[in-house]
């Protein structure tokens, strides 16, 4: 065999992977057909995060003569701030390039494709390895009758390029975590945004009370949020986009005219020229790649992580897949046996979760309590203007055993970490109470809410 192990993908799971895959001994290859990184650093969570710095910067200017800054009003260099966010890209795939060459990974590129079970030909060349594994994330889905030219009609890796000048009128079609973060983005930039929905919440998946004041919060930044509304086709006006919706409960049907549309309905997995019959491995209906808990498909030897492996669809979900497979190809004993995968909207306020929800809780049988604490009694988020949003934690009434943290409010998705922690550990309501936190920060509000479970929280009066 040319290599011990051969990833098929250089994204979050690949490259994690290929790494730790050399750093216990291995000889491996990591193939990939564009630059490494994956979609995350190259045209996803990287990108779009420096534009939601830029653009929340340019509203905080907005804001900031209530306590006394003046700065005027903000301009926007369009070809600069796209500059500066490329920078930060080539950056970090270049960073990853290195952390390659430093473990010796051989960087093939090229489309990768199975010819038999052991053998993948990349490009020009044939390469056989006795362990594979298939990396090779997910792609903005379709929707039909909004056919997408990354101009006026874009999915998300044409959103992140941004025009000039910014789009007087923008409509999300879907209210999902890449809907939301877009359309804080182009609101913060001067776009006036509408986000629609099909079902009758955004943000399916989080807590019920987290996204009512999520919502709440975007609404009040300018953001108009429809549900229970589709899009059915688009066509252009001259130099706009005319889009039909409808209300999917009453059939009405209305046409609006936009000058930019999002297609934000989901990703689906990314599978095609990868000739997996050779390999003897198939797909789910819905383009998945079945594993078990050690990443291994149908065939033991491939395995596979991240996007194409099932949901959900996160970098930080693939990176870890990728450690495991990499340590059972290497013959140790991994598992992946998460207790709770968090998930982020990294809008402003941030709306971040890690375990059940409330209503996913009872759902299982358990008898449930809650304790919540508001970002407006909390010091610290008053210091940052940004008092929007709680801590809501739900436990189970009888042992105190903490089952799911929801979080809206600023940088809620760094206060998660001690969440995740606190759920992987069995922690209880009270372990978290117990536990000193610095003065004044975000995250005694995550000690108020579990001391707000027992009716014991401090600065809010206990109901």
């Amino acid at each position: 065999m040319d290599y011990d192990l051969l990833v098929i993908g250089a994204g979050p799971g690949g490259y994690h992977a290929a790494i730790r895959g050399a750093q216990l001994g291995l000889k491996v290859a990591c193939a990939e057909m564009g630059a490494v990184g994956g979609v995350c650093l190259n045209i996803g969570c990287i990108p779009t995060k420096a534009l939601l710095h830029a653009g929340e910067t340019m509203a905080a200017s907005r804001h900031a003569g209530e306590f006394g800054l003046n700065f005027g009003a903000p301009s926007l260099d369009i070809s600069k701030l796209n500059g500066w966010k490329e920078g930060i890209v080539k950056k970090l795939t270049g960073g990853v390039a290195g952390l390659f060459r430093a473990n010796k990974v051989t960087h093939l590129i090229g489309q990768a494709s199975f010819v038999d079970a052991h053998t993948v030909q990349v490009g020009e060349q044939k390469v056989t390895a006795r362990n594979i594994i298939i990396a090779t994330g997910s792609e903005p889905a379709a929707l039909r009758g909004l056919d997408v030219d990354q101009k006026f009609i874009v999915d998300s890796t044409g959103a992140l390029e941004m025009p000039d000048p910014i789009p007087a009128r923008l409509l999300c079609v879907g209210g999902g975590v890449i809907g939301f973060e877009f359309a804080h983005i182009y609101n913060n930039l001067g776009a006036k945004v509408k986000v629609i929905e099909f079902l009758p919440n955004v943000v399916p998946g989080a807590d019920a009370d987290a996204v009512k004041e999520f919502a709440r919060s975007m609404t009040k930044q300018g953001i108009e949020i429809v549900t229970r509304t589709k899009a059915n086709s688009a066509k252009m006006v001259g130099h706009e986009v005319q889009v039909e919706l409808e209300n999917v409960e009453t059939g009405e049907k209305t046409s609006e005219t936009f000058d930019r549309v999002l297609v934000a309905v989901g990703r689906r997995p990314r599978t095609d020229g990868l000739n997996l019959e050779a390999a003897g491995l198939k797909t789910t209906e819905r383009g998945f790649i079945e594993v078990n808990r050690r990443m291994q498909t149908g065939v033991p030897h491939i395995f596979a992580v991240g996007d194409v492996a099932g949901n959900p669809m996160l970098a930080h979900k693939a990176m870890k897949e990728g450690l495991v497979a990499a340590e059972v190809a290497a013959g140790k004993p991994s598992e992946q046996d998460a207790v709770a995968i968090p998930g982020v909207v990294y809008t402003s306020p941030e709306l971040a979760w890690v375990g059940l929800t409330e209503q996913e809780a009872k759902d299982h049988g358990y008898k449930v309590k809650t304790g919540v604490f508001p970002m407006s009694a909390s010091g610290r988020a008053m210091t940052l203007q940004s008092t929007d949003g709680f801590v809501k934690m739900v436990v189970e009434e009888g042992t105190d055993l903490l089952l799911g943290v929801h979080i809206v409010g600023p940088h809620a998705s760094d206060m998660l970490g001690e969440a995740g922690l606190a759920l992987e550990m069995a922690a209880t309501a009270s372990d978290v109470a117990l536990t000193i936190h610095a003065h004044p920060t975000l995250g005694e509000a995550v000690l108020e809410a579990a001391e707000a479970v027992h009716k014991q929280a401090i600065h809010i009066i206990n109901r």
